[in-house]
């Protein structure tokens, strides 16, 4: 008899700009099986619907969703099985931003009972827990947890989902050690120097930025507050083929001959703002069977130019003298 593979659970990136790619994606998935590696499962796609104040990780620039994009894409992910994440973390809040009209909109959009919300802020943590019980609610990496006995607290507490410091991804001495194993997400494909110096200050940033620029929104252009920058060698230049030297990446191969073993199920790839062909070669890269890339990858790519999500432009001719 045969036995039932394990499921090898990924989370993805994005709620906006990949949403057409992620819904692609999960199809092929659907449709031809075989390219994948085995028990490959999208667990979730997470992301926010820019700009939320709540959210936190990166920084969307102001851009906006309006209520029927939201709920369309809520249903439709949901329609196919796959819970939204929100990415709420931002570590900045106030009280008074648990009033924001369209964060509460995206919660209520997605009240059924299905979907998700990674946290950070207490202050968050609690009003969500109050006012929308019906959300899993994960503990997001933004807590940078490195001590195994803080860690293995965290996993006690009433989350769905643990998401681990990524510098901790191949400290097999301290892994070993995590009771729940099930209940930890591991980030494989951080484009951060491992122990970043300034991973929290950025988060904050990101908090700052997205505040700002929701305020922008409402004042002309000669009174517009300048949006902090940032600037990062590392996450700004990093992709799938320079971080493969750092000590804290984890490859495919590792995750099935050595994660899946130890009874680790849940892997998050990272690139909601990531170029679009950077993000389908990370997908390829990881949930594909090497020997099936190619084929799969230009399957998804011609699907992707065919909905006009990637769009080339014929030469035009030039004009006969």
């Amino acid at each position: 008899m045969n036995e039932v593979p394990q499921k090898v659970r990924f989370h993805l990136p994005g709620l906006r700009y990949n949403y057409p790619l992620n819904m692609l994606f999960l199809s092929m998935l659907k449709a031809y099986p075989q390219y994948f590696r085995e028990g490959v499962e999208i667990a979730s796609f997470y992301g926010e619907f820019p700009t939320s104040l709540w959210n936190g990780g990166r920084y969307s620039n102001g851009d906006q969703c309006d209520a029927k994009f939201v709920t369309e894409v809520v249903k439709n992910i949901n329609a196919q099985g796959v819970p939204v994440r929100y990415t709420y973390t931002n570590p900045v809040l106030t009280k008074e931003d648990l009033k924001d009209p369209y964060c509460n909109f995206c919660m209520k959009a997605a009240d059924n009972g299905m979907n998700e919300v990674m946290i950070f802020s207490p202050i968050l943590e609690e009003y969500i827990r109050e006012a929308y019980p019906s959300f899993k609610l994960n503990s997001s990496t933004c807590k940078e947890i490195r001590d195994i006995e803080a860690l293995n607290e965290e996993l006690d507490k009433d989350y769905y989902m643990v998401v681990l410091d990524y510098n901790l991804n191949n400290q097999f001495d301290i892994l070993s050690k995590i009771e729940k194993k099930e209940k930890v997400e591991i980030l494989v494909n951080s484009c951060c120097v491992p122990n970043c110096p300034r991973r929290g200050g950025h988060y904050e940033t990101v908090g700052k930025q997205g505040r700002i620029a929701l305020k922008n929104r409402k004042l002309p252009a000669d009174k517009q507050i300048p949006v902090p920058g940032w600037y990062c060698k590392y996450g700004d230049m990093n992709s799938l083929y320079t971080i493969q030297d750092y000590p804290t990446f984890v490859s495919p191969e590792a995750i099935w001959e050595t994660y899946v073993p130890m009874g680790f199920r849940n892997f998050k790839i990272e690139g909601r703002t990531a170029n679009l062909f950077q993000i389908i070669d990370t997908y390829c890269f990881y949930m594909l069977k090497p020997e099936c890339k190619d084929q799969a990858r230009l399957l998804l790519i011609s699907n992707l130019e065919k909905s006009r999500v990637i769009t080339v432009n014929r030469p035009r001719p030039g004009v006969w003298p």
